[in-house]
């Protein structure tokens, strides 16, 4: 769907129209005023009636809970994966709220399906025939951004929230492009597990004509500054997107029998997000979160363009962000390991909610303070997936020529070519899940946004726990923080300090209480380093804990984090951009001489046969994937490296290869590194 585009925004859209420093303070002026006529412009009574809803199951948890879902007359088949479409009663109007073309919360009334579904639990059936849409209740002083998907017998058996809407089609159509069906508590109850109360189990999208509009009609402008823009006081407005919130959930599970099976189990998030607050001023985007506040003064918009919708400013394509997620687990001996990655997510609309500026409407921009989420289901869906490597992840962007999605680069859509619901998603294992002795997990979720000025406060990481109930494995969390989890396993010094062993290295070090050493000095005990490689505006991570754990001997793990980096070949240029072939690194090295046992890698899949293998030389320890092109360290993937060593630590040099890379390149990074 195209954006709403005004003459007034396309002044502000284009970066080649240079504007001097006092017509950037007119701008804030006028968008300041702007914001101020906006708060005083009355909010409207519109309805909407007719039209189509598609309803998309999650068929295979409803499956795993206990629910046979039927349909039940007048269905048309979307697709193999993506539902089944009903048409809408006429006599039925919803009723919602608009002010200069923004809704801004539902009023009343209801959507009627014609036709819908029969659910088998249990040996007794609910009727979803002739299902209704019903507004639920808001909180006091909040508007109503749900509904309650009732069946036919007036009972509200699922909730439907994480709505993005929008008013398309020149503000003639109420669309909702993706929302959540959330299981209710009375049906949890009725399943015989409370604990999946409120679980996503499909997606709902309608599109209903508008069929009285109370005035307040479109938006005049959105006040648009790109990342580049000149900002008042000679600034100029940058790109810097926040993680504001995420959460976890059990989707499927292919062979799941609990904490002893093999299965593989899907995980999905929620990723909710906020651009940052700050114009002109420094303010907390994520409260208490020591990354939650930009040291951007002016923010930008951000280009949120849905694929194959036409070319935009600022880069002249359809510049979109991408999502990823992945989990981890911390093994009882320490070491962190990541178990599982999913595919990229393509972003394609925002709801803007609670934004800096009440004018910034345009659902394809993501205003300044605005925030937004994508929602566990819409996560699930094949049409929105695609692999990572069509991505160059430190520019942010999408080589679309040859892609899943446009094969032949002819700019029109493919259809997804997922044969499962497995595709593209984040794939554990049962028995890298299953509870045991100082074990523990984090799940972190991203988003890649172009020109994004500091991409850890873009992700976001919670510690999860799995608990298999009979029929699915609940995910618990915690309270999330901003950044990686090779930050949250070893965070990271904030100021170089002189460390016992020696360097300007940031180290960590903890000494034993008995003393003895040498000089009667105290001996470490630990030592432990978190040390970031930027090259290009691409990042890594390397992090080393080393524990003494005998008279003689130490336990070294090292955990080598590639976040964006992604060697790679291409042709043409945007938006035609074609990724040829691309890679990650395929080596890993330690400058040391010492001998070293007990060694372990872990790529985070139980698959032996493509693991790196260990090459001891004078004054190095090498770590290579030989000629397996396949297992390369790409971006958004961690490995991990553990061994012992009669050695302690000192201060030393680590080296990342791209030795297959087009071209062949390797970096330096400080670390710590047995002695010898």
């Amino acid at each position: 769907m195209h954006p709403r585009i005004r003459p007034a925004l396309l002044l502000l859209a284009f970066p080649l129209l240079a504007i001097a420093a006092a017509g950037n303070e007119c701008i804030a002026g006028n968008a300041q005023a702007n914001a101020r006529a906006t708060a005083n412009q009355p909010v409207r009574l519109w309805s909407a009636a007719g039209g189509e809803v598609s309803v998309r199951w999650n068929i295979d948890l409803a499956r795993d809970l206990g629910i046979r879902i039927s349909t039940s007359g007048n269905a048309r088949k979307v697709g193999r994966f993506e539902g089944e479409r009903f048409e809408l009663d006429r006599a039925a109007q919803l009723r919602f709220e608009v002010q200069r073309g923004h809704l801004h919360g539902f009023n009343g009334g209801a959507l009627r399906a014609r036709g819908g579904y029969s659910l088998d639990i249990r040996g007794s059936r609910i009727a979803l025939t002739d299902f209704r849409l019903v507004p639920r209740q808001a909180k006091a002083g909040q508007k109503m951004q749900q509904f309650n998907l009732v069946g036919a017998d007036g009972t509200p058996w699922f909730y439907v929230d994480r709505l993005m809407h929008e008013l398309a089609d020149q503000d003639r159509t109420l669309s909702v492009r993706t929302s959540d069906i959330r299981i209710s508590p009375a049906l949890a109850r009725r399943l015989g597990q409370p604990e999946v109360a409120g679980w996503a189990i499909g997606e709902v999208q309608f599109d209903v004509p508008v069929v009285a509009q109370g005035s307040g009609a479109m938006a005049l402008s959105n006040n648009i500054t790109w990342h580049g823009d000149p900002a008042p006081g000679g600034e100029i407005y940058q790109n810097d997107l926040f993680m504001q919130r995420i959460t976890a959930q059990y989707m499927r599970c292919n062979g799941c029998t609990g904490a002893s099976g093999s299965g593989d189990v899907v995980i999905a998030p929620s990723s909710t997000l906020r651009n940052n607050v700050n114009e002109g001023n420094i303010a907390a985007t994520v409260p208490g979160d020591p990354l939650g506040t930009s040291t951007a003064r002016y923010t930008a918009s951000m280009p949120w363009y849905s694929k194959f919708s036409g070319n935009f400013p600022p880069y002249g394509n359809d510049q979109h962000p991408y999502l990823i997620w992945n989990m981890y687990r911390v093994n009882a001996d320490g070491s962190l390991e990541q178990i599982g990655r999913s595919g990229v997510k393509q972003a394609f609309l925002t709801t803007n909610g609670g934004c800096l500026d009440t004018g910034d409407y345009n659902s394809h921009v993501l205003g300044r303070g605005c925030n937004d989420t994508y929602s566990t289901s819409n996560n699930d869906f094949n049409n929105s997936l695609s692999p990572r490597w069509e991505i160059l992840p430190a520019t942010g962007q999408w080589g679309r020529c040859g892609s899943t999605f446009d094969t032949n680069c002819d700019g029109v859509a493919n259809s997804s070519p997922a044969t499962d619901q497995f595709y593209q998603r984040m794939i554990v294992d049962e028995s890298q899940i299953a509870p045991g002795s100082g074990t523990s997990w984090m799940l972190d979720s991203w988003y890649l946004a172009r020109q994004d000025i500091n991409i850890y406060n873009s992700m976001a990481t919670v510690r999860t726990t799995q608990q298999w109930n009979g029929s699915v494995w609940v995910i618990g969390y915690d309270t999330q923080t901003l950044g990686p989890a090779i930050d949250r396993w070893l965070p990271p010094k904030r100021r170089p300090a002189r460390g016992p062993l020696g360097g300007e290295a940031q180290i960590d070090t903890t000494l034993e209480a008995t003393g003895g050493g040498r000089g009667s000095l105290p001996s470490i005990d630990s030592a432990s380093l978190n040390q970031e490689l930027v090259v290009n505006g691409a990042h890594a991570k390397v992090a080393v804990r080393a524990n003494k754990i005998g008279p003689n001997l130490w336990r070294y793990h090292y955990a080598v984090m590639n976040f964006d980096f992604a060697f790679a070949q291409t042709s043409g240029s945007e938006p035609n951009l074609r990724i040829l072939n691309t890679r990650g690194f395929d080596g890993f090295a330690l400058a040391t001489s010492a001998v070293v046992n007990a060694v372990v890698f872990r790529d985070g899949d139980l698959d032996g046969a493509n693991n790196w293998q260990l090459t001891q030389d004078p004054g190095s320890l090498r770590w290579n994937n030989g000629a397996a092109s396949s297992t390369t360290l790409g971006w958004g993937m961690l490995y991990s490296f553990t061994f012992t060593s009669s050695a302690a630590p000192r201060a030393g040099t680590a080296t990342l290869h791209a030795a297959g890379a087009p071209t062949p390149v390797s970096y330096q990074v400080q670390t710590l590194v047995p002695s010898g």
